[in-house]
C-alpha cells in the first residue's frame, strides 16, 4: 500500500509545484456563500484556505449570511423581502443581518483558530483581521422599490486591507458597509466580493457557491453533451448573460456569472465559480490544471509562442514519456538547446503542455514537422490542431510548399488533417540520409 501511495503522490505533488511557485505572493479574494456555511462545510474550506495562505497566497475571505438572515426573520414572524436581486433591509431585516453577521465572524475566527494534532491545522497560524474596510452607500428607491438600509460599495480602504494581509493576516470582510456619518448599510456578499477583488486588482475571485459552475448549455440540465466549461471566455460570458432575462434570484447561476464578468472587465485576470458540495473545490480549482468549476477569462490563459532558452527544461520534460515508450525519437538538451529556435509551445500557467519543431529544406521547398507532442492532460482539447496551424503558417512565412512529419503511431490523427502517405524516397535528401529505417516511420506530407 504503501509503495502506490508514493507512485501516485509523488508525481502528483510534483504537478502541482509550478502553481505553488506561480501563486506564492498573488492576492486571491474568497466569496464564501452563507449557503456553504450553513451546509456544514466551513471547517473543511477553513483548513483548505489555511494550507493555501501557508504556500504564500494572501487571502480575503468575503463571507454571505443570506439563509442566516432568513432564518432569523423567520423565528420573528417576518418574511424576507428581495427585489432586483438585492434584499429589502427594513429594520427588523437589519438586526438579524448585523445578529447573523457577529454569530458567523465568530465562527469563522474560531474554524482558523483550530490546531488538534493529527488534523490539516494543526501548527498552522492564521491570523484573522476584520474591520471596517467598506465605505458604503444607500441603494435608494429603484423602480419605486425603497431598499431602505440596503446599500452599495461606495469605497474600498485598500490601504487598510493591503497592510493587513502584509502582516500575513487572513482578511475577513462581512457583507456590511458603513457610511461617513456611521449608519450600516446590508450590502450583497457579492457585490463586496466583486469590488474587493476590483479594487484590490486581485489575481483570482472565488465563488464558493451552490452553483457547480456554467454548463455548455446553462438552460439545459447536466449531461455528457452538457458538461461544466471548466474555461469561459470574457466574450462567450457576455453572451450567456445577453439572452437571460432580468430580474435573477440569488441563487440562479447567471447572478454568479455577471460578477465575474464584472471583474474580469475591471483588471481581475481570473474569476470562479465552484460547487461547495464538493470536498476540497478550492484545492482542486486552483491546483489542479483543468480545474473542478468555471474559470471566467479575459483572454485564453494558454499562450502559443515560440520557445525561448528558458523553455528547455519545460520540453525535456514533457518529451521524455514519449520518448521512452518509443513514440518520438530520442532527442537529448544539447540538440533541443541548439534548435529551440525551430520549436514552437502551448504554455498555461507557466506550464508547457504542448510543443513542436519546425525543421525547413528549403532548397526542397518542403520542411518537417517533428517532435510534436501533447501533454495527457491536454489531449483532446484542441492543442495539437493549434500547433499544427502555427507550424504551417511559419512554414508559409517562409515561402515552403509542403509540410512533412514521421511517424510511427500517430498517422491517422495527421491524415485527418490533410496529410498524405508517401514513399520515404520521397524525402529531401539530407532528411534522407538520416531517415532510420529500422524504425521504419511512416512519411506524411501535406501541401501548404
Amino acid at each position: 500500500m504503501s509503495a502506490v501511495f508514493n507512485f501516485t503522490f509523488v508525481p502528483w505533488f510534483r504537478s502541482v509545484a509550478p502553481y505553488i511557485h506561480k501563486f506564492r505572493h498573488q492576492t486571491f479574494v474568497i466569496a464564501l456563500t452563507g449557503e456553504a456555511i450553513a451546509a456544514g462545510k466551513l471547517q473543511s474550506i477553513a483548513q483548505d484556505l489555511a494550507m493555501i495562505q501557508a504556500m504564500g497566497v494572501k487571502i480575503v475571505l468575503v463571507h454571505g449570511f443570506r439563509p442566516q438572515v432568513n432564518e432569523q426573520l423567520a423565528a420573528k414572524g417576518h418574511a424576507a423581502r428581495y427585489s432586483h436581486g438585492i434584499r429589502i433591509t427594513d429594520s427588523v431585516a437589519l438586526d438579524c443581518a448585523q445578529e447573523a453577521a457577529g454569530q458567523l465572524r465568530y465562527e469563522i475566527e474560531a474554524a482558523f483558530s483550530q490546531g488538534l494534532p493529527n488534523t490539516p491545522m494543526a501548527g498552522s497560524t492564521v491570523r484573522v483581521i476584520s474591520g471596517n474596510f467598506i465605505t458604503a452607500r444607500p441603494v435608494g428607491i429603484v423602480d419605486g422599490v425603497d431598499f431602505k438600509h440596503s446599500g452599495l460599495v461606495r469605497k474600498v480602504d485598500v490601504a487598510g486591507i493591503r497592510r493587513s494581509l502584509e502582516m500575513d493576516a487572513l482578511v475577513l470582510l462581512s457583507p456590511f458597509g458603513f457610511s461617513p456619518t456611521g449608519e450600516a448599510f446590508n450590502l450583497t456578499m457579492e457585490e463586496v466580493a466583486t469590488s474587493v477583488a476590483i479594487a484590490l486588482k486581485a489575481d483570482k475571485l472565488v465563488f464558493v457557491c451552490e452553483v457547480p459552475g456554467i454548463r455548455t448549455d446553462p438552460e439545459q440540465p447536466e449531461s455528457e453533451d452538457n458538461p461544466i466549461d471548466t474555461e469561459l471566455p470574457l466574450a462567450q460570458a457576455r453572451q450567456m448573460l445577453a439572452r437571460v432575462p432580468p430580474g435573477q434570484k440569488p441563487t440562479d447561476t447567471a447572478f454568479y456569472l455577471q460578477h465575474c464578468v464584472k471583474a474580469c472587465q475591471n483588471g481581475v485576470e481570473r474569476s470562479h465559480i465552484i460547487p461547495f458540495a464538493v470536498d476540497g473545490a478550492l484545492l482542486l480549482e486552483i491546483y489542479v490544471h483543468d480545474g473542478i468549476g468555471t474559470m471566467v477569462v479575459d483572454e485564453k490563459l494558454e499562450e502559443l509562442r515560440e520557445a525561448t532558452p528558458d523553455d528547455v527544461g519545460g520540453i525535456l520534460q514533457l518529451i521524455e514519456p514519449f520518448e521512452k515508450d518509443g513514440t518520438l525519437v530520442k532527442r537529448d538538451r544539447t540538440e533541443i538547446e541548439r534548435d529551440i529556435a525551430n520549436y514552437t509551445i502551448i504554455e498555461h500557467d507557466g506550464v508547457i503542455f504542448g510543443c513542436a519543431a519546425l525543421y525547413p529544406y528549403p532548397e526542397a521547398g518542403t520542411a518537417e514537422m517533428a517532435a510534436v507532442t501533447v501533454s495527457p492532460q491536454s489531449q483532446g482539447t484542441g492543442d495539437g490542431e493549434k500547433l499544427l496551424k502555427r507550424i504551417e503558417q511559419r512554414a508559409r512565412a517562409m515561402g515552403l510548399k509542403s509540410l512533412f512529419v514521421l511517424t510511427t503511431r500517430t498517422m491517422h490523427w495527421f491524415i485527418k488533417r490533410g496529410f498524405q502517405p508517401v514513399d520515404p524516397e520521397w524525402l529531401p535528401e539530407a532528411r534522407k540520409k538520416k531517415y532510420n529505417w529500422d524504425r521504419r516511420s511512416q512519411v506524411l506530407v501535406k501541401n501548404l
